[in-house]
């Protein structure tokens, strides 16, 4: 009976240390807007070394970071290609380098969050162009559609978005950004949490006549961001990554929100 009795109570002081643990991390996110700690992994993963030297010479926010951050952020980017599945269209030929660039667009836009993967898609279809899309009859160039678990790319538009690093064009955070609002939904997880809520923040401020006709008539966002919120989210996402400098100085509120949901600052 004791090795059962001593189980028992030790699950049960288990279980209050978690609770104290979580009472006390909802206590510091509500004074900091951040989670305790992002990075632990007990062991790192590696990628390949071909990858790896890719990443090393053609990824610009991996080259920034310091050497422990860039060993966290080669285990999340080994992870992300691990986890999710990548299916080619219309004959698109995926190499190892398509992995990893799409794979690192992810990365840097979780980079600040703790819980960095979600099951809001479960896979990536690349096509080599636009695609014609069954549901609006329209040709896309990207798109996230959760009732089919998929992110959905034309590479040679991801790529564009990947190279030009000052129009604010950046397919891939566009796409990726709508998942984690999604996720940020349904998730409970601390990162997700703040995610979220950043977000209605965010479009609250948008709900703001005032403010809704600044943005507007400075022309600053594309004409597209005023679509809907989930889209202007996903456009100030573009300009936080490729000219944070710019956003900073002309919506320092928006900026501010952003860095905040992310936990991280680009400037």
């Amino acid at each position: 009976m004791k090795p059962i009795f001593l189980i028992k109570y030790t699950a049960i002081f288990i279980g209050f240390i978690g609770v104290g643990v979580n009472v006390i991390e909802s206590v510091y996110v509500s004074i900091f807007n951040k989670p305790i700690f992002v990075h632990f992994y007990p062991i790192k993963k590696k990628l390949p070394k071909k990858k790896k030297a890719f990443l090393v010479e053609n990824v610009r926010f991996y080259k920034k970071l310091s050497e422990k951050q860039k060993v966290y952020f080669e285990h999340r980017l080994t992870k992300f290609i691990r986890t999710y599945d990548f299916v080619e269209r219309d004959d698109f030929d995926l190499t190892p380098e398509a992995k990893v660039l799409i794979a690192a667009s992810y990365i840097k836009l979780t980079f600040g969050m703790r819980k960095y993967l979600t099951t809001t898609f479960d896979k990536i279809i690349i096509y080599p162009t636009s695609f014609y899309s069954t549901i609006t009859k329209q040709y896309h160039k990207g798109e996230f559609n959760p009732r089919l678990k998929s992110i959905v790319f034309s590479w040679e538009d991801f790529l564009l978005g990947d190279i030009v690093l000052n129009d604010n064009l950046n397919l891939g955070i566009h796409e990726f950004s709508h998942a984690l609002t999604f996720h940020g939904r349904k998730s409970k997880d601390v990162s997700a949490r703040i995610y979220y809520r950043l977000f209605e923040e965010i479009t609250s401020f948008m709900d703001d006549k005032a403010n809704a006709e600044r943005i507007k008539s400075s022309g600053y966002f594309r004409a597209y961001a005023l679509t809907n919120k989930l889209e202007f989210v996903a456009v100030i996402m573009e300009h936080f990554f490729e000219t944070p400098k710019d956003l900073q100085q002309q919506f320092p509120q928006l900026y501010k929100k952003i860095q905040l949901m992310l936990n991280y600052s680009v400037v």
